[in-house]
């Protein structure tokens, strides 16, 4: 399965990736792209570390591995995470009128 992230650019920001990259399109994807690599690496280095501290067999592929990792909250996503420090700062937050 494969997603598809669209953005839209102003005119003038258009320009800006113009005159930083020869195709502003091409840029984007491989921004986006080496991103989502360096994110799989960092997943795939947790849940390899986690499967070998709890003998816990490694999947084959990386994709099978990132795959597992989220599966079985190795791993969370950023909104996940974010959504559990807001719920633990409101707990520790006194209540008003206190």
């Amino acid at each position: 399965m494969t997603q598809t992230i669209q953005i839209e650019l102003t005119e003038t920001q258009f320009k800006g990736l113009e005159y930083a990259a020869l195709s502003p399109q091409e840029w984007a994807e491989n921004a986006v792209t080496e991103r989502a690599r360096i994110a799989n690496d960092e997943i795939v280095q947790i849940t390899v570390q986690h499967c070998l501290d709890n003998g816990i067999q490694v999947p084959a592929t990386r994709e099978a591995i990132v795959t597992y990792a989220f599966d079985n909250d190795v791993v969370k996503t950023v909104a996940v995470r974010q959504a559990e420090v807001e719920a633990q700062a409101a707990e520790m937050a006194p209540a008003e009128g206190e």
